[in-house]
């Protein structure tokens, strides 16, 4: 199976890869090296409106395939992500700048276990049913939506790209999919491994361009019944402004200003390996890292020795060398957006204590973006940086003497994504996790992922939730039928 892309690549409409009808491009740029490696099509509504009616015509007979046959075709993919991982994770790491042992380890490997989670699950999903007595039965049916739109973010292409698209062909929907523009390869990839896995025409389609192009015609357009989103929270607004008044189904999955809270009791050789991993893991481009740890005034300062040493250790370069932890940031935009972020830190009075300034690489990525792990204390909570996402490799430090005041700093955030509990203690991890408001807590873990548990956030970290049966529920209508 050939899985090499040409410069120019195409979009996959109805089992055929196909340039734009406008005939424009947009660069796809390496961030490790600021090379253009690739160009992707800047698709209009005409290109929408053709994968929407190739949708339209492979509904009927995906909607009704039996399960087991959805099963093994899901079950390919994953097996054919599983067969081509280097391939895969070498694109990752090319177009999104991760370290490539990250992109083995979890990007590419996860991918796969979406498709074969949900090839399992729809085998095994069901409905219920009500007896009334003599009266009569009532039974539920849940049937896909028909056309729906899945647009995912640029932090973890695949991974989330596939944690999307899987649940909505497994629920039986034909999917209209638009990958960021910023990270577009694994997207591309996808489509010849669909293909070779024998989905059939039509059933999946993948249109590349810009947000405010491609994916809002995605969002407009009347024959797509659902959006599941995972972004900005500002994007999270504007999609729902144009989908809630055509009473599309939503599910957004957006910021995160995640606290991690650790308390004097915890194992402090775990906390503090999983702390630097919860903060930095992807240069911090994950909307689940800790962007602000919160202390027990009784450890600040041993935590803060400690977390500054290995934080320093952690070697930034080339995404490509084993020993690089941190790679290169998505593109020049966000890295920009991430060294003023810094300097508003700097302006509201905090103290870097390490990182702070762009890295230049030696060798082939001397142009490439990369940014310092950073650590920033004496900053009060209110502030725009402990507020206001950052989505990079920018940590900030605050402390806590009682139990309550570790909440009401974790819980004072516009977001409501997640958060960490770091403590031996469990009645105290109990009363922090059923106090904090966000969608998932970590006590003693991070990033520990159980692939049937409910996903999302509250507050601004979006509306509804991704996982399990959640996904399959989202992706379906419940339709009661009552017989006498």
């Amino acid at each position: 199976m050939d899985l090499s892309f040409p410069y120019y690549l195409e979009n996959y409409i109805d089992g055929n890869f196909i340039g734009p009808l406008s005939g424009k491009f947009l660069d796809v740029i390496n961030p490790a090296t600021a090379e253009v490696i690739a160009q992707i099509p800047d698709s209009d509504e005409r290109d929408v409106d053709i994968a929407v009616h190739a949708a339209e015509r492979a509904f009927p007979a995906w909607s009704q395939l039996a399960v087991e046959k959805k099963f093994s075709i899901l079950n390919k993919i994953a097996d054919l992500i599983d067969e081509n991982l280097e391939v895969l994770a070498n694109a990752e790491t090319n177009n999104n700048g991760k370290p490539l042992w990250l992109s083995k380890r979890m990007d590419i490997p996860r991918a796969s276990d979406n498709f074969r989670f949900y090839a399992t699950a729809i085998m095994h999903f069901a409905s219920a049913s009500h007896s009334m007595g003599k009266k009569g039965i009532n039974y539920t049916l849940k049937q896909p939506i028909g056309i729906v739109g899945c647009i995912s973010p640029w932090n973890l292409p695949l991974y989330l790209f596939t944690w999307k698209i899987a649940p909505a062909l497994a629920a039986g929907n034909c999917v209209i999919a638009k990958p960021s523009e910023v990270t577009p390869l694994t997207a591309f990839l996808l489509g010849k491994i669909c293909h070779q896995a024998g989905l059939p025409n039509g059933v999946l389609n993948i249109l590349q361009g810009s947000g405010n192009r491609t994916g809002e015609n995605i969002v407009k357009h009347p024959k797509v019944k659902a959006i599941s989103f995972t972004g900005s929270t500002r994007a999270g607004a504007h999609i729902a402004s144009i989908a809630a008044p055509m009473f599309k189904k939503l599910s957004l999955e957006l910021g995160g200003k995640n606290a991690s809270i650790i308390f004097e009791d915890c194992n402090w050789q775990k906390m503090m390996e999983e702390t630097i991993r919860s903060s930095f893991t992807n240069q911090g481009q994950i909307c689940l890292c800790s962007s602000r740890i919160l202390l027990h005034r009784n450890i600040y300062d041993q935590f803060k020795n400690e977390f500054l040493e290995k934080v320093k250790a952690l070697k930034v370069g080339d995404p490509l060398e084993p020993e690089s932890r941190q790679g290169a940031i998505v593109s020049k935009v966000h890295f920009e957006k991430v060294m003023q972020c810094i300097e508003i830190a700097k302006a509201e009075g905090g103290r870097i204590l390490c990182g702070g300034h762009a890295i230049k690489v030696e060798g082939r990525c001397e142009n490439g973006y990369f940014i310092e792990p950073t650590v920033i204390e004496n900053l009060p909570a209110s502030c725009k940086t402990n507020q206001e996402e950052i989505f990079g490799p920018v940590v900030t430090l605050q402390s806590f003497e009682t139990e309550e005041e570790a909440i009401a700093l974790a819980n004072d955030s516009t977001y409501g994504l997640a958060a960490i509990v770091w403590t031996e203690n469990i009645s105290v991890g109990h009363r922090m996790a059923a106090a904090l408001e966000a969608g998932i807590i970590w006590v003693n873990c991070w990033l520990l992922r159980d692939l049937r548990t409910p996903f999302g956030g509250m507050k601004n970290s979006g509306v509804g939730r991704e996982g399990g049966w959640d996904a399959l529920q989202f992706f379906t209508e419940s339709k009661n039928v009552c017989i006498a």
